[in-house]
């Protein structure tokens, strides 16, 4: 088939042999399955940022850091280079999390590096050599379908542990091989303790996984483990093997009368003022 424009120079170096055809096209990017060597992988080839699917995206983008303070300043103010430098980053925010998620236990692609916008990671496939099946496109049975739900919220806390919150996690960004859900789809990753959405997100992750497994297992859909996993996350108790039970119970606290008081004069207090400066006003 004919080289997409953005592999070419990949095939040039080397590092791509054969484009052999398209797999999928998404909102973010569009991957393409490749020849590189004797080996089967897939290149992402992410579009551009006014071509993305992805709403509000600085709302993912909260609390990631750049060390290089011009290209930090240049992002800030939006300029030409600034969005390519932006760009950059959302970018390569996959590639660390692919790393770094593959460390600790999480099911991921394995990346192998990427040049000029194009992601090359290893192609997941079933035992048959077929590209694996996203997780909206497998059946299942009531146990298997729990089964894999618990290993999903082990993975969830897994990259909690590792500070970091896919944002965007359903049935659509999960492949499915004979070993079970691999998790896809990353530069949206979240900063967990700097960004202020890291908690909402989380809880939109696993209540997606959650409502499709249940459609398979009704019984997965009382479980609670979005606020069990943050309340375990915030208390410092959240560790990779962590023992979850899917329950949350709030734990009710005595009002701090004393601060409540407090509180109201202080109102009381920056209302009296705010009235005595409009009279000095008139």
């Amino acid at each position: 088939m004919k080289i997409p424009k953005r592999i070419k120079p990949l095939v040039e170096d080397g590092l791509v042999d054969e484009v052999i055809r398209p797999l999928m096209s998404g909102k973010e990017a569009d991957v393409f399955i490749v020849r590189c060597g004797t080996d089967i992988r897939c290149a992402k080839i992410y579009k551009e940022a006014d071509k993305r699917g992805f709403k509000q995206a600085t709302q993912y983008q909260e609390g990631r850091k750049v060390r290089n303070s011009r290209r930090a300043r240049a992002m800030e103010k939006g300029s030409r280079f600034g969005r390519k430098e932006q760009e950059q980053v959302w970018q390569n925010t996959e590639v660390d999390a692919l790393f770094r998620l593959a460390r600790v236990g999480v099911r991921v692609p394995k990346p192998y590096g990427c040049f000029d916008g194009v992601l090359l990671m290893e192609l997941i496939c079933d035992e048959q050599g077929f590209e694996a099946p996203r997780l909206n496109d497998v059946a299942m049975s009531a146990a298997q379908a729990i089964e894999d739900h618990k290993l999903m919220m082990r993975y969830v806390v897994r990259m909690l542990c590792e500070g970091l919150v896919h944002g965007d996690l359903s049935e659509f960004n999960v492949l499915v091989d004979d070993y079970g859900p691999v998790i896809i789809d990353l530069p949206q990753v979240v900063n967990a303790a700097a960004n202020n959405n890291a908690e909402r997100l989380l809880a939109r992750d696993i209540n997606k996984i959650t409502t499709y497994y249940g459609l398979y297992a009704p019984e997965i859909l009382n479980t609670r483990y979005a606020r069990e996993i943050w309340a375990l996350y915030e208390a410092g108790d959240l560790h990779p093997e962590v023992a979850l039970s899917g329950r949350y119970d709030a734990i009710e606290l005595d009002p701090d009368v004393d601060a409540v008081l407090e509180e109201i004069k202080q109102v009381m207090l920056e209302e009296q003022q705010r009235q005595a400066r409009l009279q000095e006003a008139l």
